[in-house]
């Protein structure tokens, strides 16, 4: 039954937990750069949304070590996730105190959100909510990201995909939806990627 279905580990979760990462939703991210090539050995990175911290895992796996990772989420991440160069931060992305404490750790050459809203079972009302960190996660990187830099968001599919593309696209040279593989059959979540952002 689809109900009790995301309870049993899939693939995916079994291949996150032998290899170490908190969430298989490690796999969408590393599918993501494969595709993309968003991701670049020598970058400061910004991971949004960021626990219990499997993509900042990611990160920090596959930057060197002079590159920086910063994690900034409500809840404190994992307690195996950690790097000497990693920052985190713990509050609300809304906050102006935690926006100015971001900033100052950037600018950055990448922006990273797989954050989801507090879902209520409304579609309607979780899409809406899920619309709204997408447009704090497309503020952060239009205000943060260098000129060249990539960006990449999850949202839940609806209507207004392609007016947060459009937004996108005012920000960045290229902007698109994708959806990984790792993503289950009956998500409605999907990803926008921006692709090297303008010097605007």
């Amino acid at each position: 039954m689809a109900s009790n279905s995301y309870e049993k580990p899939d693939f995916w979760s079994q291949k996150a937990f032998s290899e170490g990462y908190s969430a298989r939703s490690v796999y969408k991210l590393k599918e993501i750069d494969e595709k993309f090539h968003i991701l670049k050995k020598n970058s400061t990175v910004l991971d949004l949304g960021a626990a219990p911290g499997s993509w900042t895992t990611f990160l920090l796996r596959n930057l060197s070590p002079e590159s920086k990772v910063v994690s900034c989420d409500l809840n404190p991440l994992a307690k195996d996730v950690k790097g000497d160069n990693l920052v985190f931060i713990q509050g609300d992305l809304t906050d102006k105190t935690i926006l100015e404490t971001i900033k100052k750790e950037g600018p950055f050459d990448l922006v990273v959100c797989d954050a989801a809203p507090k879902t209520t079972g409304n579609r309607i009302v979780d899409t809406a909510r899920s619309q709204g960190l997408v447009k704090m996660a497309i503020y952060y990187a239009q205000t943060m990201l260098r000129p060249g830099g990539n960006f990449a968001v999850k949202v839940f599919q609806n209507g207004d995909q392609q007016s947060l593309l459009k937004m996108m696209r005012e920000v960045f040279t290229s902007a698109k939806g994708f959806k990984p593989v790792a993503c289950r059959a009956e998500s409605f979540e999907t990803y926008l990627i921006g692709i090297n952002k303008k010097n605007v």
